[in-house]
């Protein structure tokens, strides 16, 4: 076969489905989408609480890129404020607030994790941190593993609210996947994948 022929079948099966997730999910269309959509809220709203964390598979590009390069079925992660009925987010823009609704609308899975430092003390701390950064820069550097102060990345910052309650056994590692959140933490919810 041809060296550029090579080429082109390697790339075609990458994209095919060697990995062990699919590396591009494509959203439902329609009432279909609609109906998950409200039953994903639905088990959010019902077995969540405050500083529980989001994690998802997005359809975004750069979603597709995270799955990709983690091998892991999941892509982004955020912290809920129950009471705002939004979640706090890390992306490209910065640390920001997103509707609940508008966030479970770009996810294709999502798993309600309650980290295992969450108790009725802790979770409102974390909460109240997670607010206090919104605004904050997002961490591109921290993605490769080098901290830099002030700024962070999706899982990056639902671990930080939480590290004044992490125990002294807890290693976490740098950088943190999305898709690694749930071994600090027990799965509440898991939608499935679409």
């Amino acid at each position: 076969m041809p060296h550029g022929l090579r080429s082109y079948a390697f790339v075609a099966a990458l994209l095919g489905g060697c990995a062990a997730h699919p590396v591009i999910v494509d959203p439902p269309a329609g009432e279909a989408r609609a109906r998950l959509d409200a039953a994903m809220v639905s088990g959010v709203r019902s077995l969540g609480a405050n500083g529980d964390w989001l994690v998802i598979r997005g359809y975004h590009a750069s979603d597709n890129l995270v799955v990709t390069l983690t091998n892991k079925p999941f892509s982004h992660a955020a912290v809920l404020d129950l009471e705002g009925d939004s979640v706090i987010e890390a992306e490209a823009r910065g640390i920001h607030v997103t509707p609940l609704a508008q966030f479970v609308a770009k996810a294709d899975r999502l798993l309600l994790v309650r980290p295992v430092w969450a108790d009725a003390t802790s979770s409102i701390a974390a909460l109240e941190k997670a607010r206090r950064l919104v605004g904050r820069p997002y961490d591109f550097l921290g993605l490769i593993g080098v901290d830099v102060p002030d700024r962070y990345y999706c899982s990056e910052l639902t671990l930080e609210i939480y590290r004044p309650f992490v125990r002294p056994g807890d290693v976490i590692p740098r950088p943190v996947e999305p898709g690694q959140l749930y071994y600090w933490g027990q799965v509440l919810y898991d939608s499935g994948a679409r």
